[in-house]
């Protein structure tokens, strides 16, 4: 009945925030045979906090396992796959705060989950006839220590525009992950394309050293080149496959 697919959501309101990166960073992190996507000649990582709803794993509902935050920090590559290329993502790392999330994606895609606890507050406000506003923040802990990031953006969504930064970051539409040296998991992600939020403001406190290893605790210090808010929409990711 359900074919090729392996889970069903509902991925709503990702915060996205965007870093140029110098690539010779990720290169330990490139799957085997993946090569890194530029955009503009530019590199980058984002940390992206989003609402993971009405989950289902091949098709069932598991109780408590439902609805959940997830954050994360991920960078772009690229896969030729007999000429043609395509365009996905590889995590550096998945916080979600159940355990059997992380079990199942760990030993399934060989993906990098992690538990910790995490809450969102979501708010949106009427600001008395001028542009209705939403506020989303998402909160992970470790070691005692709430990360948090947060945008206040209009309420109001564009469609996102061909050939910007924005399309970079959202349509991409495979997941790679590393098996071994000469192994790599692909796995397909769909969805429509997304329409995003004005950001007007923003807040990040991310311990990048801590969470993601000292090449990367630069990035507590460095200013996003964007923050995005995408309204998101449902998702279905496939069963995966072994790239040799």
């Amino acid at each position: 009945m359900f074919g090729n697919k392996f889970l069903d959501a509902h991925w709503k309101n990702l915060v996205m925030a965007n870093y140029e990166v110098p690539p010779a960073i990720l290169q330990p992190y490139l799957p085997y045979k993946t090569a890194l996507d530029f955009w503009n000649n530019r590199c980058y990582v984002s940390l992206v906090g989003f609402q993971f709803l009405e989950t289902k794993v091949l098709g069932i509902k598991f109780p408590f396992h439902t609805n959940f935050d997830e954050v994360n920090l991920r960078f772009y590559v690229r896969y030729n796959d007999n000429g043609e290329w395509k365009r996905g993502v590889v995590f550096i790392k998945e916080i979600v705060p159940k355990f059997m999330i992380t079990f199942v994606a760990n030993t399934l895609y060989n993906e990098k989950y992690a538990t910790h606890p995490c809450k969102h507050d979501i708010q949106i406000s009427d600001n008395q006839g001028k542009e209705d506003a939403i506020f989303v923040k998402y909160s992970w802990k470790h070691e005692a220590i709430w990360n948090h990031i947060q945008v206040n953006a209009d309420l109001d969504t564009k469609p996102i525009a061909v050939g910007s930064e924005e399309e970079f970051i959202t349509e991409h539409y495979w997941g790679y992950a590393r098996y071994s040296s000469e192994k790599t998991n692909e796995y397909q992600v769909q969805h429509p394309r997304w329409n995003v939020h004005q950001v007007n403001n923003y807040d990040i406190k991310c311990d990048f050293k801590e969470l993601y290893g000292s090449e990367f605790a630069f990035l507590k210090d460095t200013k996003p080149t964007s923050v995005l808010l995408a309204q998101g929409s449902e998702v279905s990711v496939f069963k995966g496959k072994v790239i040799i």
